[in-house]
C-alpha cells in the first residue's frame, strides 16, 4: 500500500469514527458496502488528492448516514422506486449530511468534483445542453447535484417543485418519498 493509500485509508477511518475495511482496487469507482462496512476506493493513476478527499467524504456519507435498505445492491426493493433514483436521491442527502458534520469538507467537494468534470467524468459534455429534451430528469437532478454552479443544468416548470423537495431531503424516509414522487 502507497503512502497515499495508508493516508485516505486512515482519514476514512478517523471521519466514519469506527475502524472501517478500506481497500484500495481498480474498479471505476468508490463505493461502501453498508453490511460489510468496506469501503473501496478506486486506483486512478492520474486521480489528484482533491478527488481522493471528496471520493472518502461520500462514501463516509454513507457510512455514517445510509441505512442497509439503502445499499445501493440491498436486496429490499422499495415498490414504485427504481434503484438507481434511490442512489441519486440519497447522495444529495449523505452528501449534506457529511458536509454538516464535518464543514472542512465542503471544499473538498467543491474542488474534486470541479475536477471530476473538467476530465468530463460525468459525460455532461455529450450534450447540447442539459435539458429534458436530452437528459433525463433523474440524471439532471444527479448531474445538478454533483456540478452544482460548474453546469447549467434546466427544470420545467413542473419538474421543479420535485427537484426541490429533492434536495431538501434530510430523512431516508424523505428520500423515499421523494422517490415515490419521481
Amino acid at each position: 500500500m502507497t503512502v497515499q493509500h495508508e493516508i485516505k485509508s486512515q482519514l476514512a477511518k478517523l471521519l466514519a469514527t469506527e475502524d472501517l475495511i478500506v481497500e484500495h482496487k481498480h474498479v471505476e469507482t468508490a463505493s461502501f458496502n453498508v453490511h460489510d462496512r468496506v469501503l473501496t476506493l478506486p486506483c486512478w493513476e492520474k486521480a489528484s488528492s482533491l478527488v481522493y478527499d471528496m471520493l472518502v467524504g461520500h462514501e463516509v456519507g454513507h457510512a455514517l448516514f445510509t441505512p442497509p435498505e439503502g445499499w445501493h445492491d440491498a436486496d429490499v426493493e422499495v415498490p414504485g422506486c427504481p434503484r438507481s433514483f434511490l442512489n441519486v436521491v440519497e447522495d444529495i442527502r449523505i452528501e449534506k449530511l457529511i458536509q454538516r458534520k464535518y464543514p472542512g469538507l465542503v471544499a473538498s467537494f467543491k474542488r474534486g468534483y470541479k475536477k471530476l468534470d473538467e476530465e468530463d467524468f460525468f459525460g455532461a459534455s455529450k450534450y447540447p445542453a442539459i435539458s429534458p429534451q436530452y437528459v433525463n430528469l433523474i440524471d439532471r437532478i444527479n448531474l445538478k447535484a454533483k456540478l452544482r454552479d460548474l453546469i447549467q443544468v434546466q427544470f420545467s416548470a413542473d419538474e421543479q417543485p420535485l427537484v426541490d423537495e429533492a434536495f431538501a431531503v434530510e430523512t431516508w424516509e424523505d428520500v423515499l418519498a421523494v422517490c415515490a414522487k419521481l
